[in-house]
């Protein structure tokens, strides 16, 4: 029973630690003059992917690396059909080309690419699949030119770069907010490894299931959150480019931050759920120009969250 509350405090300490860092590292960046796009494109995108950072590097060093991969693939599934499809229905979603021919196709390449490292086995007749720590040194790699080209966009974007909003918190302060942002998310992040694995054993579930619903979805609060703000203010392009941006992280740097510290062994189930990120991107890419061009309509994020109500109950049966 404890380790339940546990598991519910700790989702509570991984959001709120990802709010802290983010804060605080807002503000230190703002002191070194670093525009608001900028900020956005990098320690906002960072932020809302701590929560599956932390959590699937605490699981991989416990040797869960079931839930270390299904917290990543569950998430970007959760991401595209859950949080998209929410925000969609809030207020219609209408993106930037950009958005559409560059950073979606890139979060797909990023999916097929994972799936393309992690079956060794299919490839290469190898005993075992596995994401290395060689695999792990490649995502990171186009992580860091998916970073470059972020920064890149926002310095192109006329009149961005230079704009500069008050410094919100003092160095002290933003320096504590990050210490203490750190600390939630590493103890958030260890009490939902350590509870998901008792929930695992106890009801008989794979590590694997659990990691793909319950860590997945509670790890994917902040992108939920973002979004369906965003929309209600009708920032749209933030909804979606938010969702996009986190995909991207998940795989290239969280998964290649987790297999550079240690190799994740990779099950074949876990194809299915691969496929499921690859179909949910292409179906985000094909919804951009279906009637209304480069827009999410409420009829399209119906579909969505339809779909995922299918995979839920799918994985659900399939226990």
């Amino acid at each position: 029973m404890i380790s339940y509350v546990l598991m519910v405090v700790g989702f509570i300490f991984l959001i709120k630690g990802a709010d802290f860092l983010v804060a605080g590292a807002s503000s230190v960046a703002r002191r070194f003059n670093v525009s608001d796009l900028v900020i956005g494109l990098t320690v906002v995108a960072f932020g809302t992917s701590t929560p599956e950072l932390f959590v699937s590097i605490i699981a991989s060093v416990k040797g869960s690396t079931q839930i270390a991969i299904g917290n990543v693939l569950g998430s970007n599934i959760a991401n595209i059909l859950l949080i998209l499809g929410v925000s969609s229905i809030i207020y219609p979603l209408s993106v930037t080309r950009g958005t559409v021919f560059k950073e979606i196709p890139f979060s797909l390449l990023a999916a097929v690419v994972l799936g393309v490292m992690a079956n060794d086995q299919l490839i290469d007749k190898a005993s075992v699949s596995a994401i290395t720590r060689i695999d792990g040194m490649i995502l990171l790699c186009f992580f860091l030119i998916f970073l470059y080209y972020s920064i890149s966009i926002a310095k192109a974007i006329d009149g961005m770069a230079s704009q500069l909003s008050p410094i919100p918190h003092g160095l002290m302060k933003s320096s504590v907010m990050i210490v203490a942002g750190f600390a939630g998310l590493g103890l958030g992040g260890k009490w939902i490894v350590d509870g998901a694995v008792t929930l695992a054993s106890s009801f008989g579930m794979s590590e694997s299931l659990i990691g793909l619903t319950i860590v997945a979805i509670g790890t994917s609060l902040p992108e939920l959150a973002t979004s369906a703000v965003a929309a209600y203010k009708k920032n749209t392009d933030i909804a979606v480019g938010n969702v996009v941006g986190s995909n991207i992280f998940n795989i290239l740097f969280v998964l290649g931050i987790s297999s550079t510290i240690k190799p994740l062994p990779f099950q074949q189930a876990s194809n299915t759920d691969i496929w499921m990120v690859v179909l949910s991107s292409v179906l985000l890419f094909g919804f951009m120009f279906s009637f209304k061009r480069r827009s999410l309509d409420r009829w399209e994020g119906a579909g969505l969250l339809l779909l995922y109500s299918i995979y839920i109950g799918h994985l659900v049966v399939g226990v």
